[in-house]
Order: structure tokens, then sequence, then C-alpha cells
């Protein structure tokens, strides 16, 4: 699960001292792990994990580094060591809660035991909240006192919650209340994240550089394998709304590409036609992308159009010959292929 590359590593890491200051970042190493969803973590030691997921959704140097600084935050807090502490604390209570409710001689003195566990586990998850808010306050903090723009931190959570959003709407269900907080939440609600950050970045900052070109020039070569991985989670609105969300700085064909695996993997008769159209534009950006001609080739394929289906799967074999499917892909062409 972990990306072992230099260069990948080595820019995650310049985030992050650019975000807490060179004095503060050298107790800090930071892994990749190669995990499609929004998530990084970090451990007393100095441990901290940044998921691919993560990488696909922020879009800046800014908004990176609003995530490692909240993270980071927790570090230089010592939140971890604390919840550790007050965890061991609280389920040693709710162990002898439960042994002293079993021989209690009343219903009444039951309930009162059970009042207790309930009130402690609110407390420990009420605790965890109100680390997150304080690690929040603090990444901001770094993001104001450093080059990079603040205003990236709260841009984070409102497109988080595009996503949910989206996801729910494809799936045919309510949009999610995300301003509330649920009995068992670890995190505080995102709207209220995304309204505390806003308020906390210094107005004046608002003009700096946010990294947006220097952010996707460094993640570029990772991109196609960030976008394939998210849409093998099955997710049809979240994959489509990323996607959509990357491509407001301009189409590339790897994102155009993407979309077509999106299309032709759900597969309905209409998402081939889109998705063979979706291949069109990435092959019309860089003729030589071979993964683009694979993908039109199966999806015309699948709509009937045999003999262009197969001339494009022959292209993608002509670019890449020692492909690992090169001989499957084979069997779908015949020796001759008839013109379209």
């Amino acid at each position: 699960m972990v990306i072992r590359d230099p260069a990948l590593v080595g820019y995650v890491r310049n985030i992050l001292c650019a975000t807490v200051g060179e004095d503060r970042c050298g107790a800090v190493r930071p892994y990749i792990l190669r995990v499609p969803i929004f998530n990084a973590n970090m451990a007393p030691n100095g441990t901290m994990q940044v998921f691919t997921g993560l990488l696909l959704r922020v879009h800046s140097e800014a908004e990176l580094g609003a995530v490692l600084g909240h993270e980071f935050g927790h570090f230089e807090a010592r939140h971890t060591l604390e919840r550790f502490r007050a965890a061991r604390s609280s389920t040693d209570i709710l162990a002898w809660a439960g042994v002293l409710g079993s021989l209690a001689p009343s219903y009444d003195v039951v309930r009162a035991y059970r009042n207790l566990e309930i009130t402690l586990i609110s407390s420990l998850y009420s605790f965890n909240r109100d680390h997150e808010r304080e690690a929040d306050r603090l990444g901001i903090a770094y993001l104001n006192n450093s080059n990079l723009r603040p205003q990236a931190a709260a841009q984070v959570w409102e497109r988080l919650i595009e996503e949910y959003q989206a996801d729910a709407l494809s799936k045919g269900l309510k949009k999610p209340r995300l301003d509330r907080v649920p009995f068992y939440a670890t995190h505080p609600p995102q709207v209220e994240r995304a309204t505390t950050l806003a308020l906390l970045a210094r107005p004046e900052a608002a003009t700096r550089d946010d990294g947006a070109a220097r952010y996707r020039a460094a993640l570029a070569p990772w991109l196609p394998q960030l976008l394939d991985d998210q849409i093998k989670l099955n997710d049809f609105g979240a994959s489509e709304y990323i996607i959509q969300s990357l491509a407001e700085s301009g189409w590339t064909a790897p994102l155009w590409h993407a979309r077509g695996e999106l299309y032709r993997l759900r597969g309905a008769p209409r998402d081939l036609v889109h998705a063979a159209q979706f291949y069109g534009e990435a092959i019309a950006l860089d003729p030589a992308h071979p993964e683009a001609h694979r993908g039109l080739g199966l999806a015309l394929l699948k709509t009937g159009q045999a003999a262009a289906g197969q001339k494009a799967l022959l292209r993608y074999l002509e670019l890449k010959p020692d492909a690992a499917d090169a001989k499957l892909i084979g069997m779908m062409i015949p020796k001759e292929v008839p013109a379209p």
C-alpha cells in the first residue's frame, strides 16, 4: 500500500514544511498510502499517513497544506496521547459499570449505571470532536502564517460536501445532513468546519498563490492511477463529481479517459454512447493515449460497431504491444480488420 516514489513523497513533505515551517516539520515522516478515500492521520511518533484519495481530491498546495497542517496540529498538541489516556480511563469505568450493574439490587440502580455508560460514551466522542476543532484552528493558523492562501482550507470541506451530495443524488437518496452532530461522530459537521475555517482565514491573504499549477504538475504522473482506483470503487456519483471538479482547470486526456471508463464500466446502453464520445475527446487531445483507444474499442464493440471497435483495439496494441491484456485483446481482432 505504501507508494515509494521519492519525488512524490518529497513533494508532500515540502508542502508540509511550507505550511508549518521548516523548524517544525523535521519531526514528521510522511508516508503515502494507496487508499482511494479522503483521509490522513498522524501518530504520536511523527508518522504521518496520507491517503491517495486525499491527493486526488485536493486541487492545490494550499488545500493539501490545510489538511497536512490539521494533522500536524494533532501531533503538536499531543492529541493522540490524550485520546489514548481518555479512552483507557473511560473503558475502565465502563467495565466496572457493567460489572456493578449486573449485581445491582434494583432496576433504578441498573438504569443509573446505563446512564453512566451513555454519558461516558458521549463524552469520549465529544472529546474527539473538540480535538478536531483545535486541530482545525491550529491548521488554519499555520496557513495564515505561511505563504499559501488560507482560504483554501474552507474550500476543501466545501468541495467534500458537494461530493457527498452528488453521491447521494446519484443513488436516489436524500441529501445528507452535514450540519448536525450524530451521537457517534468523531469529527465536527462538515458545514461547521467549512464555515469556521472561512472565518479564521486572514482576509488580506486571499490574494496569495495557492500553488494549483505546481500541484497539478506534481500529481500528473500519478493522476491516471488515482482516477482508476477511484472508479473501481463503483461509486458513480462521487467519481463523476471528482472528475468534473478536476476538469474545472481544463479538460485533459487522462480526465476524458477516466470519464469514459466510468461510463463504460456502468455499462447502460446510453452510457456506452457517452463513453465512446469521451474516449474520442481523449484521443483528440492525445492521439498516442493507448488506454483511450482500448476503451473506445471496447465501448464500440458493445454497441455493435464491430469494425470501428476492432480498429481502435488494433491501434491500442500498436501503441502498447507489451500490454498485460495484449493476448486477450488480440483475440477480439480478426487478422484482417475491415475499414470502418
